[in-house]
């Protein structure tokens, strides 16, 4: 069966559902897991890029500081129902591509993850990282609704 399932998080109570519902998976079926989270690169506006760069830091402090706390919450759920459990952190703005990349990288077998809970017109135009990843991925996934 599957030996190492790949969880992707956001921080969203959905995101959240699914982490427990992969956690309880992996623990049944004696999988480790890796837990990835992605954050948003920080795009310059067209103006003076010197008076930006403090902004850019201090977006890319806090958002890895954000990211890392969501993997250190998921790593530390996972040691409580002892599963082995890895992190990856990474700057992008296809977060699809990244959860796809790490799933090939890693060696999982399996991606779970949640449904978006994106509806109307932003899905629309946004469309769904998870609708991204069952078209693109060629690891099997597992989606939570």
């Amino acid at each position: 069966m599957y030996k190492h399932i790949l969880i992707p998080i956001d921080g969203s109570s959905l995101a959240n559902t699914g982490l427990e519902q992969g956690l309880g998976l992996a623990r049944a079926l004696g999988a480790s897991v890796t837990v990835v989270t992605a954050y948003g690169t920080f795009h310059m506006p067209s103006m003076e890029t010197v008076q930006l760069e403090g902004v850019r830091k201090t977006y890319e402090h806090q958002a890895k500081e954000l990211a890392g706390s969501l993997l250190a919450e998921a790593a530390a759920r996972a040691q409580a129902l002892g599963v082995p459990c890895t992190t990856e952190m990474r700057e992008s703005d296809t977060p699809y591509q990244v959860i796809i990349d790490i799933a090939l990288t890693q060696g999982c077998d399996l991606i779970t993850m949640s449904s978006h809970g994106r509806g109307g017109v932003a899905a629309l135009l946004l469309g769904s990282q998870t609708q991204k990843v069952l078209a693109h991925s060629t690891v099997p996934v597992l989606v939570y609704r």
